[in-house]
């Protein structure tokens, strides 16, 4: 069934687990994330970026996922992921999204807050909630005590900027970055920061750049010849503890990508024969789903469906 995301978000946020939001590009990882969402009787949000949309189109994504969702029966919210602009909400509102991000973080602080309220203008008259982002998403370790602190989220700034936009939710940095290479040295978040967020802001909290890199799928990967070496994500553990502290939605797209593409190299490399996309896509959508159902497990929204 499709519904709002807030709705997700608010009842994880009161229960203390998290909903995973998994991006997907295509139909297999459509059926990934969805097929996971049933097993374990879970909510789910399906995340469709900006470049996915350019890569699969947005009609035909947006009808993917709205039939998918018809006669699923599991929560599922159709998330804009990373909006970079008025323009590409409002066509994601007329799609039938029933949740949008707009991604001002790159903005100084009062832009972002404009344009957030923009969006929350223009999706809340739909019964659709907005995601706004303060702070930015960034390696840490070669940045000073003060570059480090113009990146993360500011506690007392993100109550301003919810209290001035009307979001729903809103995205944290707290040390966490996007792709495969999340730190050189030990992992290190801000967990005292996000405590102090967590006590000024009421709204549902969010953690992009969230994947943990699974080594497994990293193994498999440069075994077939692809090349990550140093590739590192975030311990299950601190997921966890911020989960604890807050977090009620946590953004998972690197370990996707790299499960399939782990596995499609090693269907080509051990079965050079096989010319088949099904046979050579089909696994690599199960070894997403799988990662996608320890993903629920771990943020503790399995069996939250039910009931």
């Amino acid at each position: 069934m499709l519904v709002a995301g807030g709705e997700l978000l608010l009842r994880a946020r009161r229960e203390g687990y998290a909903v995973g939001a998994f991006n997907i590009q295509n139909l297999e990882g459509l059926w990934a994330v969805t097929g996971a969402a049933v097993e374990e009787r879970s909510p789910v949000i399906v995340a469709v970026s900006p470049g996915a949309i350019r890569y699969g189109g947005l009609r035909l994504l947006a009808t993917a996922v709205r039939t998918v969702a018809e006669d699923l029966p599991v929560p599922l919210a159709l998330h804009l992921d990373h909006g970079e602009d008025l323009e590409t909400v409002s066509r994601c509102l007329e799609a039938g999204f029933t949740s949008v991000m707009i991604d001002g973080s790159h903005l100084p602080f009062r832009e972002n807050v404009d344009l957030t309220r923009k969006a929350v203008e223009l999706a809340h008259p739909r019964g659709v909630s907005v995601e706004g982002e303060l702070g930015r998403l960034a390696g840490m370790e070669e940045k000073s005590v003060e570059e480090r602190e113009a990146l993360l989220t500011d506690p007392a700034q993100a109550e301003e900027f919810v209290r001035l936009t009307g979001v729903d939710s809103l995205a944290v940095s707290i040390g966490t970055s996007h792709g495969a290479y999340k730190f050189r040295g030990e992992p290190r978040l801000d967990f005292e920061r996000l405590k102090l967020i967590r006590e000024r802001v009421e709204v549902p909290l969010v953690l992009h750049g969230a994947s943990s890199v699974p080594p497994w799928a990293v193994e498999k990967a440069s075994r077939y010849g692809a090349q990550l070496q140093g590739a590192k994500g975030i311990p299950e553990e601190h997921l966890r503890r911020a989960i604890s502290l807050g977090i009620a939605k946590v953004n998972i797209d690197t370990d996707l990508r790299l499960a399939f593409t782990a596995t499609v190299r090693e269907v080509l490399a051990t079965s050079p024969g096989e010319f088949d996309p099904r046979k050579i896509l089909g696994p690599a959508r199960e070894a997403m789903k799988e990662v996608v159902r320890e993903k629920m497990r771990l943020f503790g929204s399995s069996g939250r469906a039910a009931g």
